[in-house]
């Protein structure tokens, strides 16, 4: 029985509950589990790792001396996901999501909510994020996040959290997509039994979503995916998502801009090109606006934008809104926008540039979590309890010397999943990105990514800081198993 000595630690457990028994909805997942052995389970852990090799979803890791391409590892034990769970979840990303499109629609207009002083305008003005060439920008139906993955963790109490939002190029979906379809053959059974509820009709729900958004009169519009290239990190991603829609995948050099209209170079000529899933960052889309150093993008694509001749997915300024000192202000965001208290609660921040609020980081060093406000990846990161001295003593100096870039929050005790580790299964800390698409209406899909961190004890889960992925499978009453 592979799952007998397992043991929760104290930690809330996405399949066990304190008192060893699965919970209620992981009983079937547990009692499959557990006709195997562990050496079964580590011959199709290895099956599973060679798929995933074969069909090339990698990712690149900058400045790794063993080599950059690899695949992410995976776990073959999934993570469940309750229909009550879920059906909180969807409510509480739906509404962040429409709030925090009206708050950059806003920002880049109007500004009420500083004028107003919900936001103090300094917070807003000295981000990074915030984009001055994106000023009165108004992108096709009022959309600027089409594709978004919004972070949660759950803590020892059991609820999700909402660690952060990505509104710019949210990554991993494709992780979600192939670590399904290899589960679906590694664990036929399963499927059989439990009401799975399916994402594979992704890319149909991403192909709408962006046609949604074509300019007007272009009734079959040409969609092309914007990579900046094969040494991408997500590049097989790029080029996974133009095949699942059907569309090209294209890099900035295939593409000109003529006459405020952007056309894609191929064997038969210009073709011109209406909607863009761009996954090129902002500062690099456009060398006439933005860095103009930059081969990646395309020279004059802001201007045909603007005049709505082209559509761009994301729209360019949404970064605004993934600074994490932002992120303290969502749930006031959400109040004036919306009139409502948010579904989904965040983590209690502190913002260092906050005199008061500073002053308590510098002196809890050792108990939060401290975070620069516009990296990802797990770097620019302090955990407090995991951390020495010396670098308590490194992050007081950043913070003292740039108070406005960093933020902490408490250590959360992070749950926990099962997860195949040579040939014992251990608890290991795990955290939860759903995808969401904004177009006639917000589709969230009922799964998405969820990134465990393999290092014992450690709560960084990121790819980059040697974290893996498990399939989450979100359960219904009713329904196709898929």
């Amino acid at each position: 029985m592979a799952l007998e000595t397992y043991k929760t630690d104290g930690f809330y457990d996405e399949l066990f509950a304190s008192d060893g028994m699965a919970h209620l909805s992981a009983h079937p997942l547990v009692e499959q589990l557990d006709t195997l052995s562990r050496a079964e389970l580590k011959r199709r852990q290895k099956l599973a790792e060679d798929i995933l090799y074969q069909s090339g979803n990698t990712f690149n890791v900058y400045g790794d001396k063993k080599g950059t391409e690899k695949i992410l590892p995976f776990d073959i034990i999934p993570r469940m996901v309750s229909g009550a769970d879920w059906a909180k979840l969807e409510r509480g990303i739906a509404q962040r999501i429409t709030a925090l499109n009206l708050f950059i629609q806003d920002i880049y207009n109007d500004q009420k909510i500083l004028k107003d002083k919900v936001i103090p305008s300094e917070l807003i003005f000295s981000s990074a994020c915030y984009l001055k060439p994106c000023e009165g920008l108004k992108p096709p139906k009022g959309v600027w996040t089409h594709i978004s993955g919004t972070d949660f963790v759950r803590d020892g109490d059991g609820e999700f959290y909402v660690l952060e939002d990505n509104l710019r190029c949210p990554s991993g979906i494709s992780y979600v997509l192939e670590n399904r379809a290899v589960l679906k053959r590694i664990m036929p059974a399963a499927f059989h039994t439990l009401k799975i509820r399916p994402v594979s009709d992704y890319g149909d729900h991403l192909y709408k979503t962006l046609k949604h958004i074509a300019p007007d009169g272009r009734d079959d519009p040409n969609i092309i995916v914007l990579t900046p290239g094969i040494y991408n990190s997500a590049y097989f991603e790029h080029a996974y998502l133009a095949q699942q829609m059907g569309v090209p995948l294209a890099q900035g050099s295939d593409l000109v801009v003529e006459d405020d209209k952007v056309y894609m170079r191929t064997t038969a000529g210009l073709k011109r090109v209406d909607v863009i899933y761009r996954r090129i960052d902002d500062e690099f889309i456009d060398p006439q606006i933005f860095r103009k150093e930059s081969l990646l993008g395309v020279p004059g694509i802001m201007n045909a934008y603007r005049k709505g001749n082209v559509a761009l997915a994301n729209a360019p300024g949404t970064g605004i809104a993934d600074d994490k000192a932002i992120y303290a202000y969502v749930p006031k965001i959400i109040k004036y926008y919306l009139g409502e208290d948010a579904i989904a609660n965040n983590v209690p921040t502190y913002i260092c540039e906050d005199d008061k609020e500073r002053e308590y980081v510098l002196a809890n060093l050792d108990k939060l979590v401290v975070k620069a406000v516009n990296l990802s990846g797990g770097y620019g990161m302090l955990i407090g309890p995991k951390s020495t001295k010396a670098e308590q003593k490194e992050f007081a100096a950043l913070i003292k010397a740039r108070p406005r870039d960093y933020i902490a929050q408490p250590t959360l005790s992070l749950s926990r999943a099962p997860t195949l580790i040579g040939n014992s299964i251990e608890g290991r800390h795990v955290d939860f990105r759903p995808y969401s698409l904004y177009g006639e209406e917000i589709f969230t899909l009922p799964g998405g990514l969820t990134r465990v961190a393999l290092k014992k004890g450690s709560l960084v889960v990121n790819s980059s800081q040697g974290g893996g992925s498990k399939d989450t499978w979100v359960l219904e009453d009713e329904g196709e198993a898929n």
